[in-house]
């Protein structure tokens, strides 16, 4: 009987990976709302296209309003809106894609939970550093306002904990310091050198 749990497929990612000229990776940007990792997300999409990589972009709020609907933001939902994501991208890792995730994942028991699902060498995770100050002047999409008005609960950051990583990021990207091209620089130079230039 045929193993369902794991099963032997025809076709290896080895194979995958070989077809598209690219090694499979997944690139999970964490941080702050507005702190610009959908921008980064977008901009190292555009870069790799150019390379002629394959990328997928899994992006937070498209999530949430598709796969991960009726998932609120308690600590719980929370857990389970990135687990769920994880698992995606673990399993678009297995066509050789490049899956770029944009998840504010604002806990390291979080983070550890995203590690423990997709392999270690398998992850580029990028902290996008960016303080709740410059976020809420930024308010892309008004959500710092709401917080501030008290009309949204829940908000990381002020009602809800984002805490600093408690493991070294593999990549640093400071929006505060830093403009989106050198972020994009930084980020398009540590993704190429694992997938291939």
């Amino acid at each position: 009987m045929e193993n369902l749990v794991n099963p032997v497929f025809t076709v290896t990612r080895a194979d995958k990976e070989r077809l598209l000229g690219q090694r499979g990776l997944v690139v999970w940007l964490y941080g702050l709302s507005g702190a610009g990792k959908s921008t980064l997300a977008n901009e190292l999409a555009a870069a790799l296209h150019r390379a002629g990589r394959l990328a997928l972009n899994l992006d937070g709020d498209v999530l949430r309003n598709g796969l991960n609907r009726g998932l609120g933001f308690t600590e719980q939902d929370r857990m389970e809106n990135l687990r769920r994501a994880a698992e995606v991208a673990r399993l678009a890792l297995e066509t050789g894609s490049v899956v770029l995730c944009s998840f504010i994942t604002p806990l390291n028991t979080m983070r550890r939970m995203v590690r423990e699902i997709i392999p270690a060498n398998d992850l580029l995770d990028v902290y996008v550093r960016c303080s709740y100050s410059t976020c809420a002047a930024r308010d892309v999409k008004g959500l710092y306002a709401k917080a501030k008005a008290n009309t949204l609960a829940n908000f990381t950051g002020k009602d809800s904990a984002f805490e600093e990583p408690d493991a070294t990021p593999a990549l640093l990207l400071d929006t505060d310091q830093w403009d989106v091209t050198e972020c994009t620089r930084r980020l398009v130079g540590a993704v190429l050198a694992k997938v291939g230039a």
